[in-house]
């Protein structure tokens, strides 16, 4: 069977935001959609993924599930963010969703779990005022939908930023814009009705204190799913790189902190907690079993910008009393194992990927661009690579199953030096490899031995100038 790399997507796929569901025999993904080099997010219209749930490499889209340029936006500027599916009590899916800043949740409908959809309206209250306008409502932000065994639908929204933004936020007309968390209600069979009055959920960083969430509140990205007899909300934090999760008896709370599940700069894995070990940003994603293994959906910057991002997975663990350990990112993700210890492996499903000080948060928009200039980063040219390796820069790789390895090589261009290659966290490289200046694409190789067993490797540019990584094989 064919492996399975992150992001899971391949090459040149820029689709983040990812909520997994599973129907039938298939599992789902919905995204927003982000275009290489954008200057805005969500600038695609709305694709849905799906892998038969026997090969999860096997992945397709059989259409455009909901065009961008609709009735609710007729010239096509508004970007279409964050959503999330369900399936209904009548047998239908709906996807909800918001475009940009809008302080509203639409409603979309189809017959099939991949679209085509078809918008049938706004969520509301009783009344039938839009939920967002009426006082007390939380902005309308990455909605979440959640039906339970008895086929009642659960809504949760939010966005909760620090006070400058949210000050920003109000300048521009959004009144609810605040740091007070996210809300869940619950809506009538026709999905488009809330029932009820909604609820606070979960903190957010002005109402914190002394609930336990504090340094962790929630920011934006909700998302709930049913694990045992707990119900968890996973969500972005106010640190925003990382998912974290909450726990609670039933789908509207009260919630409980329960901890993070994953940071996309690896920040606590290993060495500090605050160093981080790849270009991170914002993130968003959520939970869902396989075959009996569960795996957190979570997405990775690219290109020094946070509007160029790709989805990832990563395998976790839930213990007996339902906790769930911090996981790190890898480049195998829902591969079910190690990578091979042979063949040829693209340079851009590197894990971590720093600077010779370290990483940094990717920038918000291409004018702040400039403060990368001594750092890589997943570009591409047609195809994707490593652009920029400058002195001590480095290249991480989990993980690979290693046995009988005799000789690496690279395919580079640019500087001139070697290319240093470590396994796991060993101080002293097993290969290096010497690199000439070639303005082409050049393959350079070493001989080597290594221990087998399941190991990470590492790359480390040691030369002149930047160099460019197209890619590594490993020969048994």
């Amino acid at each position: 069977m064919k492996q399975i790399f992150n992001p899971y997507l391949g090459e040149g796929r820029y689709l983040p935001d990812g909520e997994p569901h599973v129907f039938g025999d298939r599992l789902y993904v919905y995204c927003s959609q982000d275009k290489f080099n954008a200057k805005r997010f969500c600038v695609g219209d709305y694709e849905v993924y799906s892998a038969p749930l026997t090969d999860l490499s096997a992945w397709s889209c059989k259409n455009v599930a909901l065009p961008r340029k609709n009735k609710y936006n007729k010239s096509g500027r508004k970007c279409m963010w964050a959503p999330d599916c369900t399936r209904g009590g009548d047998g239908k899916y709906y996807l909800y969703f918001c475009f940009n800043f809008e302080n509203r949740i639409c409603v979309a409908r189809s017959d099939e779990p991949d679209g085509p959809f078809e918008i049938i309206g706004a969520v509301r209250h009783e009344n039938g005022a839009i939920y967002g306008t009426a006082k007390g409502d939380f902005m309308c932000f990455d909605p979440a939908v959640y039906t339970d065994e008895r086929g009642v639908t659960y809504l949760y929204s939010g966005f909760a930023p620090r006070k400058l933004m949210a000050f920003g936020l109000k300048l521009e007309g959004l009144k609810n814009a605040g740091g007070r968390g996210a809300q869940v209600m619950k809506l009538r069979p026709d999905m488009l009705t809330i029932e009820g009055e909604p609820a606070q959920c979960v903190p957010g960083c002005d109402n914190s204190a002394g609930t336990g969430f504090e340094g962790h509140e929630f920011y934006e990205a909700s998302s709930l799913r049913k694990i045992g007899e707990r119900y968890y909300f996973v969500y972005s934090t106010i640190n925003s790189h990382e998912l974290a999760y909450a726990t609670a008896d039933t789908p509207a709370g009260p919630f409980k902190y329960g901890g993070v599940i994953i940071s996309n700069g690896d920040f606590g894995i290993g060495g500090e907690p605050d160093e981080a070990k790849a270009y991170w940003g914002n993130n968003h994603g959520s939970l869902v079993q396989l075959g009996g293994q569960w795996y957190i959906f979570y997405h990775r910057q690219t290109n020094k910008t946070e509007q160029s991002r790709q989805g990832c997975a990563e395998p976790v663990e839930i213990g007996k009393d339902g906790k769930i350990a911090q996981v790190e990112v890898t480049s195998c993700g829902l591969n079910g194992g190690p990578l091979r210890g042979e063949g040829r492996y693209p340079a851009y499903i590197a894990c971590n990927l720093t600077g010779a000080n370290g990483a940094c948060k990717c920038a918000y928009g291409p004018m702040r661009r400039w403060t990368y200039f001594r750092h890589p980063c997943i570009t591409q040219e047609g195809q994707q690579y490593i652009a920029g390796l400058r002195r001590y820069s480095l290249a991480r790789y989990k993980y690979f199953d290693i046995e009988g390895l005799r000789a690496i090589s690279v395919t580079v261009r640019g500087g001139s030096g070697c290319m240093e290659v470590y396994a796991d966290e060993e101080n002293e490289p097993f290969a290096v490899i010497p690199l000439q200046k070639r303005k082409s694409w050049t393959e350079f190789a070493a001989e080597c031995s290594l221990d087998e067993g399941v190991r990470s490797l590492t790359f480390v540019y040691n030369g002149r100038g930047k160099c460019d990584m197209l890619c590594f094989t490993l020969i048994k």
